[in-house]
């Protein structure tokens, strides 16, 4: 359905300017993105406000962020605290963001999963009437904001909330909650947050969803339908030319569910080989005190160090189920073949067969299944070429992220105008009226 062109938007006291939402004529040179000759209304530029869950440590949530805000710049950041310096906020892509009242909380770098219990409330106190389009970035509550019904939602979903759904028996033990009457609480408490999720999933238009992966958890949980549009990965146009290293290179934030302990005792008993270890964390102490004389902890290491070390390593070894895993993809960018578990987003990610494979799966996260991967993977090594790795993760580019979300979003714009339109056929018929009645008069 399309709006007639010689109709002109109706004058209705207290109408959201949502009702008729109009994209300009894209300019060619950078198609389909916000820059390209903006997006707007009938009453001036489309109002856009972004809705992340918080800001403290720059992740792959922050990356998708940055690429949203790459399509949608100047739109309005909203988030349940952004404890970032200003350099990481210019990084992606705003000055300031608008804040709810857990700011105001003490001890949020470290505790802020103890606020979990505030953090429905907080994301429900943002008023946002004053925007047509409202984009929620969500691993959390993000998507819980409230929005009208002349309002277009959409969220962009890294994960629905893990610790209050599949992963909540684990959640509960690493968190020491597994048991008494903290533990009970607990469990009311992810109870209360699973039903609340349920429900907030209905105030969102269009999921989308980082993975297909995370796509059949949506379809799980919510029974909703999500589009699938994978993060943006900082990949080179071309392969970097360097000389690869004799050491293997694992790298994450140390945490129990990362399964960085299974790497580690892999390589105890793989003594002829070298691992490398990138990342801090709670586990580091206990990782140290298993670790082989064969395996060096590199703390932390900034993003050009770990692109180096991805250039030289002969492989990469990632043993997590994760949502979609950018670091896996980046590892690719740089040439470098990988180990994976196979589960999760990794699987979407690293190709095993056919003729140009670009790495190699183990089944479950333990040191003798990785072992074995090791073992194939030198057995095979010639076949990883790093050519075809690099090749494989321009898949995962940014300027393809900035392309797939801006058409998906204009195309859902254009839609939710017409059936706007539909929904209001009074106006519309009243509009007609009133251009006759305007042309007849001249």
């Amino acid at each position: 359905m399309r709006t007639d062109p010689n109709v002109r938007p109706p004058i209705v006291p207290g109408a959201a300017a949502s009702r008729s939402l109009e994209l300009d004529p894209p300019d060619r040179s950078t198609p389909q993105t916000a820059r390209s000759g903006g997006w707007t209304t009938p009453a001036g530029r489309l109002r856009v406000a972004v809705i992340h869950d918080w800001l403290y440590v720059l992740g792959g949530a922050e990356r998708v962020l940055q690429g949203i805000l790459r399509c949608f710049p100047g739109a309005d950041v909203h988030c349940l605290f952004d404890i970032l310096p200003p350099s990481d906020r210019r990084w992606i892509g705003f000055e300031s963001s608008k804040t709810s009242f857990m700011q105001k909380m003490p001890g949020l770098r470290r505790r802020h999963r103890l606020y979990l219990p505030l953090m429905p409330l907080a994301i429900e106190q943002f008023d946002l009437s004053r925007y047509d389009l409202v984009i929620s970035s969500s691993y959390a509550v993000a998507k819980g904001v409230i929005t009208g019904p002349d309002q277009l939602h959409i969220s962009y979903v890294h994960s629905p909330m893990r610790y209050a759904w599949d992963l909540q028996h684990q959640y509960l033990r690493e968190s020491g909650f597994d048991r008494g009457l903290r533990g009970m609480a607990a469990r009311c408490l992810l109870h209360f947050m699973r039903i609340w999720d349920s429900r907030t999933a209905n105030g969102v238009d269009e999921h989308v969803a980082n993975s297909h992966f995370v796509e059949r958890r949506i379809r799980k949980l919510y029974g909703r339908r999500a589009a699938v549009i994978h993060p943006p990965v900082s990949v080179r146009d071309m392969l970097p030319v360097c000389a690869k290293g004799r050491f293997f290179l694992t790298a994450s934030r140390l945490v129990a569910y990362k399964n960085t302990r299974a790497i580690v005792e892999a390589f105890r008993e793989l003594p002829e080989e070298h691992l490398l270890v990138a990342g801090s964390g709670p586990e580091l102490a206990r990782l140290k005190s298993i670790a082989g004389p064969n395996v060096t902890f590199l703390g932390f290491v900034d993003d050009a160090e770990l692109a180096r070390l991805m250039t030289t390593a002969r492989a990469f070894i990632f043993a997590s189920e994760e949502d979609f895993g950018i670091v896996v993809a980046e590892a690719q960018g740089r040439g470098t073949p990988v180990i994976a578990l196979g589960r999760g987003g990794a699987r979407e990610i690293v190709v095993a067969e056919g003729a140009w494979p670009t790495g190699l799966f183990f089944a479950e996260p333990t040191a003798a299944a990785i072992i074995a991967a090791i073992d194939e993977f030198r057995d095979r090594e010639a076949e990883f070429t790093p050519a075809n790795c690099h090749r494989n993760a321009l898949r995962f580019a940014e300027a393809r992220f900035d392309l797939e979300f801006s058409a998906f979003v204009g195309a859902r714009v254009a839609k939710f105008r017409d059936e706007v339109a539909a929904r209001s056929p009074a106006l519309v018929s009243f509009n007609v009226q009133e251009n006759r009645l305007h042309a007849a008069a001249e």
